[in-house]
């Protein structure tokens, strides 16, 4: 269940975006509540997921496993400070631009053996995504809406 996304990883096709959606969605209620429940859940999946990884004995990526995509997410959503519709989308969809690309040591990081190298792409993913969302926002502070 962890692995998989609660379900998520079932979707017959892009199961990463859905469950990338799905995290997002997850990651606006987060926000709503505390400001400071996002980054718990961040730890909480990366937690979960190198666990459920492990004891699943995972050695590559399956499509399944989407637990990678919902702590990148997350990690993506951590410069959104605000649960702004705008905010939300610009980090899922850099998210997943960069996921799928896998652009310079993202690509890297997903040859990593066992379950650094399923979670690890995803992480820096995420890590990219916040990075540019930031600097939209240093380099635009009139954006409030962002």
């Amino acid at each position: 269940m962890l692995a998989g996304g609660f379900g998520c990883g079932l979707a017959p096709r892009a199961a990463g975006t859905v469950a990338s959606a799905a995290a997002t969605l997850v990651a606006a209620g987060l926000l709503a509540i505390s400001p400071t429940l996002l980054p718990l859940g961040v730890g909480l999946a990366l937690l979960s997921g190198f666990w459920a990884i492990n004891r699943l004995g995972v050695t590559d990526d399956p499509g399944w496993v989407v637990i990678d995509e919902i702590a990148g997410q997350w990690i993506a959503l951590l410069a959104a400070v605000r649960a702004g519709p705008p905010a939300l989308i610009a980090g899922f969809v850099l998210f997943r631009v960069f996921d799928i690309l896998k652009p310079g040591p993202i690509r890297w990081a997903e040859r990593l053996p066992g379950a650094a190298g399923v979670m690890a792409d995803d992480m820096l993913a995420g890590a990219v995504a916040a990075l540019l969302l930031l600097a939209v926002r240093l380099v635009f502070p009139a954006a409030a809406w962002f």
